[in-house]
């Protein structure tokens, strides 16, 4: 069964930073994709970042570039994302999916980020 599990969400002060991972079992890790999205209350998931198997080229939404980083280990089947400047609009729940075929098809339940202000 393909799992991945969100952790490392909380409440950080504007400008802090958080280190979100998504650990995932039941799929070879080392072949996929893993993304990372978000949604707000009332908006619609949006993507925020994205990095292949070889960490080639990662993906960054423009609204974190420069802010965000992806990463990921394929030794723990784990993959991370440093979020720093944090700012209130970056509230939202926080996913992973896995790209397994053609789409982000397995996702996690998301964990919880908040930014006061």
């Amino acid at each position: 069964e393909v799992q991945l599990v969100e952790s490392g969400g909380g409440l950080v002060q504007t400008g802090g930073s958080l280190r979100l991972s998504c650990a995932t079992s039941g799929f070879t890790f080392d072949d996929y994709a893993i993304g990372w999205f978000r949604q707000a209350p009332g908006k619609e998931r949006e993507g925020v970042s994205c990095i292949d198997s070889r960490q080639n080229s990662p993906y960054y939404a423009d609204f974190v570039k420069g802010r965000f980083a992806i990463s990921r280990d394929n030794r723990k089947n784990t993959v991370y994302l440093q979020m720093n400047s944090l700012k209130p609009e970056d509230t939202a729940v926080y996913y992973c999916a896995a790209r397994i075929g053609t789409s982000f098809s397995s996702w996690g339940h998301g964990t919880q980020v908040t930014v006061s202000s």
